[in-house]
């Protein structure tokens, strides 16, 4: 994970987006490069992080621009990561573009990156922050770190998989493995009747510990509850500070219709959450 592309837009948590990013680049000596999501001639942008500027048909595009790329600078310097200059080595920032870009071009560009840092979505399902998610999940074939409002400390020492036996849940643990070999403790999880047709949780670690990944399996019952309320009541029980998860088992439409899992984890996860579609 040595490329990492952060989403700001002011309808986001930003600190949390950049703290949650750094986190992740000092991990790895990455290389964070961000860019401005924010209302274009299509009311759309691409970088999800919160502006100190709130947006509106009144704020000149050129502004908003400005004021994201100051935040992201501001933020890169006081935590004494050096800007670029050329080929990046190491820890190092950038920045992208003086335009605003819609949520298609998150999906687009996402795609030179190893992995895209964006904003909870949160209840506005239909929301600039969701599209921007969905873009990346769905266009850039790349997993998507969602941070939440409040950035925690460490991410990736105690790790929980939500696993459901789907194809999803299985890439987005192809993508967490630079993270799930470095964790003191990783947990296979599963909300018993909240799985498709897949192998247990049991074989997933089995298969893990293999990999050189310290890797437990855990079934739990939902007692009523909805699976994404399980997972995350259970993950925050495990001590978790990561959470990977696999995108939209259910359609979109589906989820925003009965709810599911990723709906639910969307609206209240309090950790930050690797995903893929």
């Amino acid at each position: 994970m040595k490329t990492i592309l952060v989403s700001l837009d002011q309808h986001s948590y930003s600190q949390a987006v950049l703290e949650t990013a750094l986190i992740l680049g000092r991990s790895f000596e990455s290389y964070i490069e961000g860019f401005a999501r924010g209302p274009d001639l299509h009311n759309l942008i691409a970088v999800e992080v919160p502006l100190a500027v709130p947006l509106s048909a009144e704020v000149p595009p050129q502004q908003t621009v400005e004021s994201a790329h100051q935040q992201f600078e501001t933020f890169m310097r006081t935590q004494a990561v050096p800007e670029a200059v050329g080929e990046p080595n190491g820890l190092s920032f950038g920045w992208f573009g003086n335009a605003l870009q819609d949520a298609s071009f998150l999906g687009d560009y996402g795609r030179a990156f190893d992995i895209i840092v964006v904003g909870r979505p949160g209840s506005d399902s239909d929301g600039p922050r969701m599209a921007s998610l969905e873009e990346a999940l769905f266009e850039s074939g790349r997993p998507v770190l969602v941070a939440p409002p409040l950035a925690s400390k460490e991410m990736g020492q105690s790790i929980v998989i939500a696993w459901n036996g789907s194809t999803e849940t299985a890439r987005a643990i192809a993508f967490a493995m630079p993270l799930l070999l470095r964790a003191k403790r990783v947990v296979v999880l599963t909300v018993n009747g909240g799985t498709v047709p897949g192998p247990a949780g049991e074989r997933i670690a089995r298969s893990l510990r293999i990999n050189g990944v310290a890797a437990q399996a855990l079934d739990v019952e939902p007692e009523g509850r909805p699976t994404g309320e399980v997972v995350l009541v259970n993950a925050q029980k495990l001590g978790a500070d990561l959470l990977v998860k696999g995108a939209y088992t259910q359609s979109r439409m589906r989820q925003l219709i009965f709810g599911g899992a990723t709906r639910y984890l969307l609206d209240h996860v309090t950790l930050p959450m690797l995903m893929a579609h």
